[in-house]
């Protein structure tokens, strides 16, 4: 089983789905979209409403991202969208060329919250919002540095 970062989105998942699979070298990208399944005759979605993304997935260097946009019809059930900082997704790799890429690639029309950096924490470590207001931690010694911590309070 893993877990994986799951974001809604209002109208604009599709767009999504293209910049990230560029800016992560994905090498695979699934998407169907509301009007690809079949549509109940007794309860029609609206015309705006078919060519919204349901489900998709992007996977890349192993791992996933799954996205979706939340209808106009389905508001007074899910709410509103709410940006804010209580998601973001975490890039753990070894490789810091390529989490320098990523970082580059993501921050393309978004906010560099942290430049990437050598922290005490970490060798590499950045973090920045993207253009959908995502926010993204890059680390390339998470795994070291929580072992390492642990094992000396023991």
């Amino acid at each position: 089983m893993s877990a994986i970062a799951y974001l809604n989105f209002d109208g604009t998942a599709e767009q999504a789905i293209e910049f990230y699979a560029e800016a992560l070298n994905a090498n695979e990208v699934k998407k169907v979209k509301f009007g690809d399944i079949p549509q109940d005759p007794n309860y029609p979605m609206p015309e705006n409403e078919l060519n919204m993304i349901m489900e998709s997935s992007i996977e890349f260097a192993g791992g996933k991202i799954m996205m979706s946009d939340i209808l106009p019809s389905m508001k007074a059930v899910t709410g509103e969208l709410v940006k804010g900082n209580n998601i973001l997704i975490s890039l753990v790799m070894d490789d810091k060329q390529r989490l320098e890429e990523y970082f580059n690639h993501l921050s393309l029309g978004g906010h560099v919250i942290m430049p990437l950096s050598n922290t005490p924490w970490s060798s590499c470590f950045g973090m920045l919002a993207d253009k959908f207001g995502v926010n993204w931690k890059f680390n390339s010694d998470a795994d070291q540095f929580l072992d390492k911590v642990i094992s000396n309070k023991q």
